[in-house]
């Protein structure tokens, strides 16, 4: 008989395998161990699971399988390869099981180690697992930390059995005990069967000495006690052994009392001590040390192959377990006296032991994850980062503490200190919605149906920021599709847009969809107001049927949309901020009226939410990535992300505008989003840019292409995002959102407030109702005036720009320029028609800026930007020069139920934001168009700039 076989039927010693994969099952391995060695038991763990898959392409076959059913999450994946494995194995030890009367046959899987700190999750996760393998030989592995022993009496005393690992000490082996005990005991009290309820304590033994060997190294060298030195190297290697044999003595004792007697009498079966961690770190040491050593009844020695295999080769097999009881004692005491205190030693390998497996985890699902991406292909929009060496070792730096601290993790568990420890918790609806939404597909759909059925011409989304800013995308990006409406977006208060808008529709067939996540927002009211009026004018009592209303429930918007008949109402979620609420039914009404295939948008974008989860570690993790990268060149001084896209998805640049520079703008902090400026050659650069660079493949330009290799090759930082289609765009709207909640954390933030833009919607509130009382807003004096430009600041910034006082527009634009400096950036905020003449006249003179003193420029639509970039011109760095453009209109347009047109409220949001802007102490220049000549103003303000570039 060889050695391995007699340790079980000479000694009672069970023989289990720390080790498991699914060829050495298949392949009969496994079978022929229990046959030829008597192999009794199986434990796994996450670093073995990490060895098997991540190291061999012999799970690559089930992996595809699953993911030609559709797409998975990399958890359910794992789980899937982990628990198939796990019922194989179980089902090649069922005859021990049944042999052994239910003590042994086991196969052991372990709770997700980033649950080892949580009794209530390690209890949910016990359950599910054991329901989900479904054996009965299956014990589930609990850690015994302070949060696991709770959990491991409660799950004996539900009937399942555990495996509790990472025991050190033998106080807290003691506490496990009593805690199987005390759960057995109530399990008896309520009536339910103990006999096929088995458990082990895994008391580990090796890692002991390899750290308790260290301290004596260490005593060792600062002794100078020839007979000292030698005592102390006398410990080394003895006091694993001997803390497992006191071990033994403490089961002994615990098994031995009153309390045990009474259950084993029910036939309940005593918790066995598994020797752990039997594999010798040191070479010095003979290599079967920590099994013939603990031989003794009762207890159970799980093996990694290689000490199988050298037991069955040269094991002496011996009742050792008791041997020289007081000698264990004695090396016990002697290390306690030479000062290393063996409970301390416990404590810090729980510790090591917890992260050890958690980084064998994130490498395991990391793993996972990469074999996902590879089974997706262009399924999957790719991502690839060329940093440069100092940011790229800086970001590197930023995702490793991200994966050590298990940030993503608990970013996806709502944790504030993720971030600052303030309400984001409240803000996180955005992570699970497109499942929410995925349940509601069908409503999407019929609403789609009945858009279609109406023949409507047009559909417009009265909206602003977040309301107004995803659907626009969705228009310009999926186009007019036969037999839905042409999408138009309101989100301008100019009188002259307005009735620019309203004439290219015909009412009898369009189609108002108002959105307001409070509806409150002034803006969304008085766009309702006015053509709520306009079709009662047109179609009457049937007005409603032309109105749909997205808000949060119990807003005043839904009370007022009911009141007024609206054909339908659909709710946002509360707990999720404007920008980040495309995903939700703000972005999804307007697609389901144009026509896009919602549960198929929804399901393209799932895919990314995916890759993005909490079991991809941040190495593997798209949003981590780029959200780490961005951050880090924020800190670094590269905080102006310049967003460059293919033109058949370049409006996507300012849905992410907003969504970057809302959430991260604020407290003197930032990142300055650049939309809308076409890339150019290095020079025209500073040291100040990160690029990101959406490129739809088979639609790129190729100017694009070269331009940004040369920036790449010229030091600048280049991140680029691939799209095999348009219609994968909605995966990078939740990328984008998990990415600026990274770097959100990154910088040190609350990335879902926003404090300066409700500052300047305060600002313009009051503005207006003073106006409403009065019949005029206040009067205002400039600093300087024409028969066409009227020039306005605050007493500050009027100091500062002397000559425009006293030499008109060309000499303050040139003044206003010249206090631009390295690493600034310039922003034209203009609150005119947004429309191709007004863009490309402010265009040129904006790239003009750029080029001469470059610097990062913005181009930018009020008020419309006022929810969107606003926040960061106001709350991020102080970095902006600003040039306010405002312009008389050609005439004012009456809002029904007020007293002041739309040309009152955008005058006073212009004011408004004016007034934030220079309380904050922004560098910041008014020009008003008089007249309402808005083309010849801006011509002359534009070729100003131009001149002031020099």
């Amino acid at each position: 008989m060889n050695a391995l076989k007699a340790l079980h039927t000479e000694q009672d010693q069970a023989v289990w395998l720390d080790f498991v994969a699914r060829g050495f099952i298949a392949k009969g391995e496994l079978k022929a161990l229990v046959e030829n060695d008597g192999l009794r038991g199986v434990t796994s763990n996450p670093s073995i699971f990490e060895k098997a898959i991540g190291h061999s392409d012999e799970y690559d076959a089930s992996l595809k399988g699953v993911m030609e059913q559709g797409d998975s999450r990399v958890i359910d994946l794992y789980e899937g390869l982990a628990i198939a494995d796990i019922q194989a194995a179980a089902d090649v030890l069922r005859p021990v099981y049944e042999a052994s009367d239910g003590a042994d046959g086991y196969v052991s899987l372990e709770v997700s180690p980033y649950l080892a700190l949580q009794t209530e999750e390690t209890l949910e996760e016990a359950r599910r697992l054991h329901k989900a393998v479904g054996r009965d030989n299956l014990m589930v592995k609990v850690p015994a930390t302070p949060e696991g022993i709770p959990a491991i009496r409660q799950l004996t005393a539900e009937g399942i059995s555990i495996n509790v690992t990472l025991l050190f000490s033998q106080g807290e082996y003691e506490k496990v005990a009593r805690a199987f005990v005390e759960g057995l005991a109530e399990r008896a009290r309520n009536g339910g069967d103990v006999s096929r309820i088995a458990s082990v304590a895994s008391f580990f033994i090796s890692r002991i000495d390899v750290l308790v060997d260290k301290l004596l190294d260490e005593k060792i060298a600062a002794a100078n006690d020839p007979d000292q030195k030698a005592a102390l190297e006398h410990l080394k290697g003895k006091v694993a052994i001997a803390n497992a044999k006191l071990a033994y003595q403490r089961y002994k004792a615990v098994f031995g009392e009153a309390a045990w007697t009474g259950l084993a009498e029910k036939g309940a079966k005593a918790q066995r001590l598994l020797w752990a961690s039997t594999g010798t770190k040191n070479k010095a040491y003979r290599d079967v040390l920590y099994v013939e050593e603990l031989i003794g009844p009762n207890t159970v020695n799980t093996m990694p192959p290689a000490t199988m295999d050298a037991f069955r080769d040269h094991g002496e097999v011996r009742n050792a377990i008791e041997e020289d009881v007081a000698g264990a004692e004695a090396v016990m005491a002697r290390l306690s006296e030479a000062g290393i205190d063996i409970d301390a030693v416990a404590r810090q390998l729980v510790e090591e032991g917890v992260q050890l497996f958690i980084d064998a985890a994130d490498k395991l699902l990391g793993a996972v994850a990469g074999k996902r991406v590879a089974l997706l292909g262009h399924r999957l929009d790719g991502q690839s980062l060329k940093l440069g060496d100092a940011l790229a070792t800086e970001t590197g730096k930023a995702v490793e503490a991200w994966r050590a601290s298990g940030a993503i993790r608990r970013l996806w568990a709502h944790d504030t200190t993720v971030w600052s420890g303030a309400d984001e918790d409240k803000w996180l609806g955005w992570l699970r919605i497109v499942e929410d939404e995925l349940e509601r597909a069908d409503a999407y759909a019929a609403l789609s149906a009945w858009v279609r059925s109406r023949a409507f011409s047009d559909v417009v989304v009265l909206g602003m920021g977040g309301s107004s800013l995803g659907p626009e995308v969705l228009g310009l990006t999926y186009g007019n599709r036969d037999g839905f409406p042409k999408l138009s977006i309101l989100d301008s208060t100019h009188p002259d847009e307005v009735r620019a808008l309203e004439a290219t529709l015909d009412l009898p067939r369009t189609l108002f969809i108002v959105a307001s996540k409070s509806g409150s927002t002034l803006e969304p009211n008085v766009f309702r107001d006015y053509f709520l009026a306009r079709m009662k004018a047109v179609v009457g009592d049937r007005a409603g049927e032309h109105f749909l209303s997205v808000t949060d429930p119990g807003s005043a918007m839904e009370k007022e949309a009911e009141a007024d008949g609206f054909r339908q109402i659909f709710h946002g979620v509360p707990q999720i901020g404007g920008r980040y609420s495309v995903l939700s039914a703000f972005g999804l009404v307007p697609a389901a009226c144009i026509g896009i295939d919602v549960k198929d948008f929804l399901e393209r974008a799932r895919i990314m939410v995916r890759s993005c989860g909490p079991a991809v570690p941040p190495t593997e993790n798209p949003g981590v990535l780029l959200g780490a990268a961005m951050g880090t060149a924020g800190l670094a001084g590269r905080d102006k992300v310049t967003i460059v896209a293919s033109p058949a998805i370049a409006s996507f640049g300012g849905w992410a505008e907003q969504l970057i520079a809302e959430s991260t703008g604020k407290q003197g902090k930032g990142l300055i989003p650049i939309d809308g400026e076409p890339v150019d050659v290095p020079a025209a650069y500073g040291h100040d840019r990160v690029f990101v660079y959406l490129r739809l493949d088979g639609h790129a330009d190729e100017r694009q292409d070269e331009t940004l290799r040369g920036l790449e090759r010229d030091g600048h930082p280049v991140v680029r995002i691939t799209l095999d289609t348009v219609e994968q765009l909605p995966q990078e709207f939740f990328r984008f959102e998990m990415a600026t909640a990274v770097a959100g954390a990154l910088l040190g933030i609350n990335p879902f407030d926003q404090p300066d833009v409700e500052a300047s919607k305060i600002e313009t509130k009051k503005l207006f109702e003073a106006a409403e009382a009065s019949g005029a807003l206040p009067p205002e004096t400039p600093v300087f005036e024409d028969e066409t430009i009227a020039l306005y600041a605050d007493p500050a910034n009027a100091g500062a720009l002397p000559a425009a006082a006293t030499d008109g527009l060309e000499a303050g634009l040139k003044a206003q320029v010249a206090r631009l400096k390295a690493g600034d950036y310039l922003a034209l905020l203009a609150y005119v028609p947004r429309n191709a003449a007004n863009h490309a006249t402010l265009q040129q003179a904006r790239l003009a800026i750029r080029d001469a003193k470059h610097v990062a420029t913005c181009l930018e639509f009020g008020p419309r930007f006022l929810h969107s970039t606003g926040q960061a011109y106001k709350g991020g760095p102080d970095s902006g020069v600003f040039v306010q453009i405002t312009a008389d209109p050609t005439e004012d347009l009456a809002i029904p139920g007020r007293k002041l047109g739309f040309g009152t409220v955008v005058a006073a949001q212009a004011r408004g934001d004016l007034s934030v802007l220079s309380e904050r102490g922004r560098r910041a220049l008014r020009i008003h168009i008089k007249g309402g000549d808005v083309p010849a103003g801006l011509k002359r303000i534009a070729a100003a700039l131009t001149a002031a570039a020099g």
